[in-house]
């Protein structure tokens, strides 16, 4: 075997294992408390599952192993580096950061989410990111404000939490 066939199939295997990095979001990184810790949590896992990868013995298995660990220490690392604690809300006089929302949609469905960061975000769990259009929208809103529409027409309006 020639030693340039050697090196070319060690430059494809290298290729091949390298990810392109996890978007990070142009907005402020702003965080809750919660929110805060689980990205450390995230971190120190991204950690452990990279060390545990470089332990492998065969260069190209260990690279393999290694390239999703490696891109999601980079990201976690990142996100707490630039993560902006804010405080809770003292304040449950307007919708803010934070804060947990209902709101009454046109069709009459009431939902409620709570404000977070982008990476605490879960829809499904009953948080939604405050750069997400329905938080924008709710943000500075008071018990007292009129409904409002989203860019659809949708009418919404606030009802009171806490």
């Amino acid at each position: 075997m020639s030693v340039a066939f050697t090196r070319e199939d060690i430059a494809e295997t290298a290729s091949e294992t390298m990810l392109p990095a996890r978007a990070i979001s142009v907005e402020p990184n702003l965080v809750t408390e919660a929110g805060l810790q689980a990205l450390d949590l995230q971190l120190d896992q991204a950690r452990q599952a990279y060390e545990a990868a470089s332990m492998i013995e065969d260069v190209n298995e260990r690279r393999r192993q290694a390239a999703i660990p490696l891109r999601d220490l980079r990201y976690f690392a990142e996100c707490v580096r630039t993560a902006q604690l804010v405080p809770a809300p003292i304040s449950m006089e307007k919708v803010a950061f934070g804060n947990t929302v209902s709101f009454r949609r046109d069709d009459g469905r009431l939902q409620k989410y709570r404000i977070v960061g982008e990476d605490e975000a879960d829809p499904k769990a009953g948080s939604i990111s405050y750069v997400a259009p329905i938080a924008r929208l709710l943000m500075g809103k008071t018990k007292k404000s009129p409904s409002a529409r989203t860019e659809r027409g949708k009418a919404i309006s606030r009802a009171p939490d806490g």
